[in-house]
């Protein structure tokens, strides 16, 4: 009998391709993983990493046995969904992972509509951004609460995982409470801000991508543009008159002080706020009454940003 934990740990050295990224992946230790793998090699009964001194691959069955898995894992979990389908109760943890912001907007108002599950337990995690779908390919979440700027649905990883359209997040701008814009009687006017000191997030981020194409049609965001990971962190920063950002109206939240908000000219880039899910676990009710109250929480959140957006000055 394989063992299901040795599979997960096969399927995710197969996306990460190192031990050492597979052991940071799921929270173990390089040689934890190494031994686990080796384990899962004598119950095969086949070498399945190729390994040298620095670095160790999958070999023609270890790659085999790698997909084989993705299916197993798929099954076990659609199985166990089904059964807990056919109980009727709603049990069990689930966990959600989230980006910061959508984190400080969702949490309050998905504990609300849970806690009467009392047999039920959530957990909901802050993650890096970009990450939440890998960790409910790998098992690491039941649910991610992701954000895109593309204006494309995330992958759905040849369906394994569904992803649903939420809310839909619009920039704002975002100036010291002392500069020159934070006077609602003066225009917004995008060209005559290139010259400023703009703080983005750095080249790779999702939200730097709603930064460079407000940006675009006046020449894209300064080269020498501050950059900083953390909307948190960009805010604090306008807030002390470093400069001003473009960030999210989900920021307005964070409840920095010392700044002013403004619309911004045209239709505004805006990110996507989805939920991504396993297909599989989709039958399991504690899964299925997350979802809804995601949903009911969503309609909450884009009633709140509609009136927080009509209180901003315009552009």
């Amino acid at each position: 009998m394989l063992d299901l934990r040795r599979l997960q740990l096969l399927r995710e050295f197969a996306e990460q391709g190192t031990i050492a990224a597979t052991a940071a992946s799921l929270g173990y230790t390089p040689s934890a993983v190494s031994q686990q793998l080796a384990a899962l090699e004598r119950e095969v009964g086949a070498q399945l990493l190729d390994r040298s001194a620095r670095s160790a691959e999958l070999t023609e069955t270890g790659r085999l046995l790698a997909e084989q898995a993705e299916q197993i894992l798929a099954m076990v979990e659609a199985a166990e969904s089904v059964l807990a389908e056919q109980r009727g109760v709603v049990t069990g943890r689930v966990t959600v992972t989230a980006f910061p912001t959508g984190a400080v907007a969702f949490a309050p108002r998905l504990a609300e509509r849970l806690r009467r599950h009392s047999a039920m337990q959530l957990v909901l995690r802050q993650t890096m951004e970009g990450s939440g779908v890998r960790q409910v390919s790998a098992g690491e979440a039941d649910i991610a609460l992701v954000d895109i700027w593309t204006g494309r649905p995330p992958d759905t990883g040849a369906g394994k995982i569904r992803h649903e359209l939420l809310l839909r997040d619009p920039m704002v701008l975002a100036v010291p409470e002392d500069h020159q814009l934070a006077d609602p009687a003066r225009p917004v006017e995008l060209h005559r801000l290139v010259g400023e000191s703009w703080i983005a997030a750095p080249q790779g981020e999702p939200s730097r991508y709603g930064t460079d194409a407000l940006l675009a049609d006046v020449g894209g965001a300064p080269a020498a543009a501050w950059e900083f990971e953390g909307l948190a962190t960009i805010l604090g920063l306008v807030s002390r008159g470093i400069g001003i950002a473009a960030v999210p109206a989900l920021a307005l939240t964070a409840g920095t002080t010392g700044l002013a908000f403004r619309r911004l000219p045209g239709e505004a880039p805006a990110r996507g706020v989805y939920a991504s899910v396993r297909a599989a676990s989709l039958r399991r009710p504690a899964i299925d009454v997350t979802l809804r109250a995601l949903r009911r929480a969503a309609g909450d959140v884009q009633r709140d940003l509609a009136e927080v957006l009509d209180r901003i000055p315009g552009a």
